[in-house]
């Protein structure tokens, strides 16, 4: 890989001064005294971050030490690496950022015996207590070139505390692990943002480490992906975190390298309120979630519970009882196409073609719903037209081998080649302006990060150009959908993994996507509320896929929209896979409650209020409890296997408060804000909300 250049090093440097100068000369609102023998800091006043006479530094949160002296930001070689850079002095100026607004930049600089000189800029705004934005550039100032395979910022350790630690990481995995989760003794999870897979990789560029007391989180700031790591480790006193770039380079005399913009962060709490920084400074940069359309927060029943095979009479013959239910969309999932790449209609299940598509979501609104579309672009099955006739489409690696989508077992299209955009556009106008559907749920694990793209025929200026390009081709996508309707709804659903971030911008509802548990439809939902903000459209996906294939509480109760693939009268007679025991068909027992959570989802609408992710600690805190905040009310909600005790009511208003247990509908008398306690035993859940008394 060549060596970086500097354009990419003003990425940060030149957004906060006018003028877009280069690194060495900026014209420094104010030069900072030069180093002292101790050493030199740099900080506000939650977060500082000390240099000493090595340019090993330490973290101090709030004004008290938080680590011990570290090589924190390190040139990485080949079994080895430069750590120690002797202090040579820092320059410091303020600044006033259009979009962060006013903060103040230090450079720190030194130089190893190895003759390379390392520069760090550290960077704070006051929108953003605790959080540092980092750069480094190192160049080699030597007689012989330097052989590097990376670099290594913001490595810190924080020392062991009752209770241990926690971890969030937004990195994608095939085993499809939890996003949150405590460190064991062994724990060592590297958190690639790259691809684990041919089909699974990227994410949202944040980890985080968290104890009781306080926290660490790293990430990057790049407006888009890059294939960093952020790795996090148990250690023997316990447990370390930061953000690594592999870059292998030969840096010649008088080269550099820079690093991307990354950010440290100190907080309290869980991972909650790092994301929430992270969200802020990126949507300052232009990249945000839109706001979705208020069909976007209506009950979801999917067809998928009659799977591929289904026919077109069971669907309609379900719509009446879905309805009835409450359930406003109606999601035609896989199944009604002949194959993943062509994208053509199954002619035995919908003969006349075009004209049965506009048929079937005819009859889905003559039963007062919307109806939506399952799609899983950028796969072509072998066998398809498409792979045969546009074989240039594909995306290829370096040895010009084809990259897979193993689920269906296809192969991959380039989302950054002109062609595969304008095939993408013209199929979801044709599914929401001619078919007529209301939405389109985008699917499959490999819509999330795809690999460096090497096809000759795309002319790419970059490999990366198809990384890169992947959000892009999402808003190509979104764009055509709201073209054709403006009330259209955008799902995307990257099976199993880790959001990435830079994709949802293009979004109007993220399910919880494949959840292996009722524990990853919560966890994800806070991550999901952190990362896009209040009224978000985030849903729990199928409730059959939670604890107990019932568990409507975890969906309600952090404001995410109530889904379900129910079948009825009966389960499909051919199923790819043995049904689960009692299979999903809607039994009367069933039918009372899914109608009691979708009367009570309607009548709180809890999404459209404002989640309140710092009250709780998803990690420490028992019972797990989520609170959000709507119309002058506050909804607790409280999960455990088993509780019996006292549970906390965080975050009221001074003064009286009357509480109803809401699943149950019984009162359960007044407490007095602004931390209340109470007298709970719950099985699974509480489902709580909290009102101001009004005066007699």
């Amino acid at each position: 890989m060549p060596p970086i250049g500097r354009r990419t090093a003003l990425k940060f440097i030149a957004g906060s001064v006018a003028g877009g100068m280069t690194w060495s000369t900026l014209p420094w609102a104010r030069a900072a005294a030069a180093a002292s023998p101790t050493g030199a800091q740099a900080g506000d006043a939650v977060l500082g971050i000390a240099f000493d006479q090595r340019m090993h530094t330490r973290l101090s949160a709030w004004g008290e030490p938080l680590t011990d002296w570290q090589p924190s930001e390190v040139l990485l070689l080949d079994g080895d690496q430069i750590g120690d850079f002797s202090l040579s002095g820092q320059q410091a100026h303020d600044l006033d950022d259009p979009r962060h607004g006013r903060g103040r930049q230090v450079v720190f600089t030194g130089r190893a015996a190895q003759g390379v000189e390392k520069q760090v800029a550290v960077s704070w705004f006051e929108a953003l207590p605790g959080l540092a934005l980092l750069q480094v550039r190192y160049r080699n100032l030597g007689d012989t070139p330097l052989s590097v395979i990376g670099w290594r910022s913001s490595a810190h350790a924080l020392r062991e505390a009752p209770g241990g630690f926690w971890s969030f990481s937004g990195s994608t995995h095939t085993d499809r692990r939890d996003w949150v989760q405590p460190l064991g003794e062994d724990f060592d999870q590297r958190n690639s943002l790259a691809m684990d897979s041919s089909d699974y990789g990227g994410g949202t560029p944040v980890a985080n480490l968290w104890r009781r007391d306080v926290g660490l989180a790293v990430g990057h700031v790049e407006p888009v992906p890059r294939p960093l790591a952020m790795p996090v480790k148990r250690t023997a006193t316990g447990a370390s975190i930061a953000i690594e770039g592999q870059q292998p380079v030969t840096l010649a005399p008088g080269a550099e390298l820079v690093t991307e913009r990354t950010f440290l962060a100190v907080h309290r709490g869980d991972f909650y309120a790092p994301l929430q920084q992270y969200r802020q400074f990126m949507a300052a940069e232009g990249i945000e979630g839109p706001r979705p359309p208020d069909s976007a927060f209506a009950p979801i029943w999917c067809a998928w519970g009659y799977e591929r095979d289904f026919t077109v009479k069971q669907i309609v013959d379900t719509l009446p009882k879905a309805q009835a239910l409450g359930f406003e969309w109606a999601v035609l999932d896989d199944g009604w196409q002949t194959n993943e790449g062509d994208w053509k209609i199954d002619l035995k299940k919908f003969p006349r073609g075009d004209a049965d598509m506009r048929a079937f979501t005819a009859q889905v609104r003559q039963h007062g719903m919307r109806p939506r579309l399952w799609l899983a672009p950028l796969a072509a099955d072998p066998g398809s037209d498409v792979l045969h006739d546009h074989v240039d489409m594909l995306l290829l690696d370096k040895t010009g081998a084809f990259q897979t989508v193993t689920w269906w077992n296809a192969l991959t299209q380039c989302p950054a080649y002109q062609p595969v955009i304008d095939f993408y556009v013209a199929l979801v106008k044709k599914i929401i302006g001619d078919w007529g559907f209301d939405g389109i749920k985008l699917d499959g694990q490999h819509l999330n990060a795809v690999a460096p793209c090497y096809n000759p025929a795309h002319r790419h200026a970059r490999p990366e150009d198809s990384v890169e390009g992947l959000a892009r081709f999402w808003q190509a996508i979104y764009h055509a959908a709201h073209e054709a309707n403006p009330e259209a709804v955008v799902e995307l659903c990257p099976c199993g993994t880790a959001f990435a971030f830079h994709n949802l911008p293009a979004t109007d509802q993220y399910p919880a996507s494949d959840p292996l548990s009722s524990w990853q439809v919560r966890s994800k939902g806070k991550s999901i509320k952190a990362l896009m903000g209040h009224r978000s459209s985030y849903a729990g996906d199928h409730v059959e896929l939670s604890d107990q294939r019932d568990d409507f509480a975890s969906t309600v109760g952090i404001g995410a929209v109530i889904s379900t693939k129910f079948t009825w009268p009966r389960d499909t007679e051919h199923p790819a896979e043995p049904l689960p025991p009692g299979g999903f068909v809607l039994t009367p027992e069933r039918e009372a409650l899914w109608r009691k959570w979708v009367d009570l989802y309607k009548a709180h609408m809890l999404p459209k209020g404002e989640y309140l992710g710092t009250l709780y600690d998803i990690g420490f805190d028992r019972p797990e409890t989520h609170v959000i905040a709507k119309d002058g009310a506050q909804y607790y909600t409280f999960y455990a296997p088993r509780f019996d005790g006292q549970v906390e009511l965080r975050g009221l208003a001074a003064g009286r408060w009357k509480v109803r247990d809401l699943f149950n509908a019984r009162e359960l008398g007044v407490v007095q804000g602004p931390t209340a306690r109470l007298p709970a035993s719950f099985e699974r859940f509480l489902f709580l909300q909290a009102t101001p008394e009004t005066a007699a």
